[in-house]
């Protein structure tokens, strides 16, 4: 039998590449591919700050592949990202909820449509440089295991893969630390090895949001009434895309103290603010669910619960209240759980499953 085949996708940051080293020294037959995504040629601005969506990320991969001496290709992915990703991004914030679009981009980009593309073209496996690793249970079943380094893992952006999905990918990275990646790229005199990571949201540089849904969404983003919970208007909002569950900078009100967004109600248009006390809750629904290290769940079954990507995590109880939806209750309160989030349960180090918050609220 010949080498197996792997396509690794490279954003042209020191972790995909790195990760196309690794394989490449594990024996592997492998290709480099970039995802276009940018969806403009203008739009190539939004690499300048290290993101993976411009054109610059295609030059820095190619001279990264050349280096390891592999192939690189582009493989157009505009219209599955303007779908999944950008017009999925708006809809969330104009319906009043805060979408995580990297969990969307990676389920149905970066693993669906690429892997599909990488099988036709005979792959073995997809690779990506995520910190995070890869496990088959002894049931059979896959699951996602915690990187290497807690401060860099990067599960939480993953739990929605599939089985499929996960039995064809390969995360190299997951076994290191970010200092042993950036010294592997030293050692290798790769071009990105002091690239600096990228951080927000790719596709919208400048980091505003309102303004980019504003431009692109083709809808009039109308502004409304601050409300206290009892429906009581205390000021002005320049629009429901401005706001976050628990924001409290930017809502220049003259309150007297601190106030928080606790609610947003797209039905009226209105911005719900309340005390800190009112920001947290000890449960949530959620709902597209999907589990990993197990089929489904009966019973109640206890988890480590994270509500956001830089959450450290809390103890809770996970159950089905419906066929795809569940209720978490926390052994303590958390703050600022915020619908159109993803909560992601552990099972220690193991990816248990995970869905997409509803609400806080019963």
């Amino acid at each position: 039998m010949g080498k197996k085949k792997v396509v690794v996708g490279m954003s042209g940051g020191v972790d995909s590449s790195v990760a196309a080293y690794l394989l490449q020294k594990q024996g592997y037959d492998v290709i480099g591919v970039t995802m276009q995504i940018w969806q403009k040629e203008e739009d190539e601005a939004a690499s300048e700050n290290g993101g993976c969506c411009g054109l610059s990320a295609v030059e820095d991969a190619r001279k990264v592949a050349f280096g390891l001496g592999i192939p690189h290709y582009v493989m157009n992915f505009r219209d599955e990202f303007q779908d999944k990703v950008i017009d999925y991004f708006m809809e969330e914030y104009l319906a009043g909820r805060t979408p995580n679009p990297c969990i969307a981009c990676n389920r149905y980009v970066k693993w669906e449509s690429l892997l599909r593309r990488s099988l036709q073209i005979g792959a073995d496996y997809i690779a990506t440089g995520h910190y995070a690793r890869i496990a088959q249970l002894p049931g059979g079943r896959y699951a996602l295991q915690r990187s290497a380094t807690a401060a860099k893992d990067q599960t939480y952006a993953l739990y929605n893969l599939t089985q499929e999905q996960l039995s064809r990918t390969l995360m190299p990275v997951g076994d290191y630390e970010k200092d042993q990646i950036r010294e592997i790229a030293q050692e290798l005199d790769l071009s990105v090895a002091q690239k600096p990571d990228s951080m927000e949201i790719c596709f919208v540089p400048d980091q505003d949001y309102a303004g980019f849904i504003q431009k692109n969404s083709g809808q009039k983003i109308a502004e409304g009434n601050f409300v206290t919970s009892d429906g009581t208007v205390v000021g002005r909002h320049k629009g429901i895309t401005h706001y976050t569950i628990g924001q409290r900078k930017g809502l220049n009100l003259s309150m007297g103290h601190p106030v928080f967004v606790t609610e947003i109600r797209p039905e009226t248009n209105e911005v719900v603010i309340g005390e800190h006390e009112d920001v947290f809750t000890d449960r949530l629904v959620c709902t597209n669910l999907n589990f990993m290290s197990v089929p489904d769940i009966c019973d109640e079954v206890s988890v480590i619960a994270k509500i956001r990507y830089n959450h450290q995590g809390t103890p809770a109880v996970v159950r089905k209240i419906g066929p795809d939806q569940a209720e978490v209750v926390f052994d303590e309160p958390v703050r600022a759980v915020t619908p159109g989030q993803a909560v992601v349960f552990y099972d220690h180090d193991y990816v248990l499953g995970g869905g997409t918050i509803v609400t806080g609220r019963k």
